[in-house]
């Protein structure tokens, strides 16, 4: 009886030590189609320019790369790359930015964040997320602040809302 035991054991070792399947080797993961992430962006724009502001939306896919960039034709010229570093900052950090502000500040342990390269730590960048997974993140940038950025984001996450659950 012992030897079968121990020979049991020994099978289910020897199995777990193998190394997966094929399949396993792989990893699969959801981005954003082109035309969900455009309809994103200009719902977005839409909303900041119901609101009278002019600004520049970018959506950038689950690993920060840009997916759309639109700007409003009398946005400032500096909200395209403020636009892109706030969704690839929310990306990156797997955070919105507007709750990277307080930990980041001057003197505190994260405050070297704000000096690495593309970080944009400004309210207005917001992870895009569906079933728990990050699919991508979006950027706005051009309103008098960053709850303004930060609202007309959200309303663009929420008109394709709908379409990105699985």
């Amino acid at each position: 009886m012992k030897k079968c035991v121990f020979a049991a054991a020994l099978l289910c070792a020897t199995a777990a030590a193998q190394p997966g399947s094929a399949q396993d080797a792989l990893v699969t993961h959801k981005v954003l189609s082109l035309e969900t992430a455009l309809d994103l962006a200009r719902a977005a724009l839409v909303s900041c320019r119901e609101k009278g502001f002019q600004v520049a939306v970018a959506v950038v896919d689950r690993f920060g790369l840009p997916q759309v960039m639109l700007r409003d034709r009398f946005a400032g010229p500096h909200t395209s790359t403020t636009a892109i570093g706030k969704a690839w900052t929310a990306v990156s950090f797997r955070s919105n930015t507007t709750e990277l502000i307080a930990p980041t500040q001057p003197g505190l342990p994260q405050a070297g964040m704000r000096n690495l390269p593309n970080v944009v730590v400004l309210g207005g960048g917001l992870l895009i997320e569906a079933a728990g997974s990050i699919v991508g993140g979006v950027g706005v940038s051009g309103a008098p602040g960053g709850t303004e950025d930060e609202a007309c984001g959200r309303a663009g996450v929420a008109a394709v809302h709908d379409r990105i659950e699985f």
